[in-house]
């Protein structure tokens, strides 16, 4: 590989940072952009999954469980930050999510899974309060 470079020409590696930073900034780790992410604390590499899920302008952006892992005063201000983001961008977000509390309060709509199969589908409230959703998922066995 003599002489070959793998560098990006600095105009290139401009209009990459741009963008980069933009949605850094737009999920409240402007001032972190120069530190590794194995430096930045869990709630921030959680912030910075969200901004990494944005890059490209996905139509429809998937998040896998962005909760996981947090306290509950990071997950209520993680799921704030999605939710106005989503509204600011008039995007829908598709999730996944363990924390049937986070589900019911962010989600417009909910689908719920058991065993590779669709259970329940519809708004937040219809699927708290259908049978097979509280007797397999929220502990209700009446």
């Amino acid at each position: 590989m003599d002489g070959v470079s793998l560098a990006l020409p600095a105009r290139a590696a401009r209009l990459e940072t741009e963008p980069a930073r933009a949605l850094l900034e737009h999920v409240g780790l402007g001032d972190q952009a120069e530190r590794p992410a194995s430096a930045l604390a869990y709630g921030d590499l959680k912030r910075l999954e969200l901004a990494m899920s944005l890059t490209n302008d996905p139509e429809l952006p998937l998040l896998d469980k962005p909760t996981a892992g947090t306290a509950p005063a990071e997950r209520g201000a993680l799921m704030a930050l999605v939710l106005a983001i989503a509204r600011g961008r008039g995007l829908a977000m598709l999730f996944t999510e363990h924390d049937m509390d986070v589900v019911f309060a962010i989600a417009d709509r909910v689908m719920v899974l058991h065993q590779g199969r669709v259970i329940a589908d519809g708004a937040p409230a219809d699927v708290r309060a259908d049978p097979p959703v509280r007797h397999v998922y929220l502990g209700d066995t009446a």
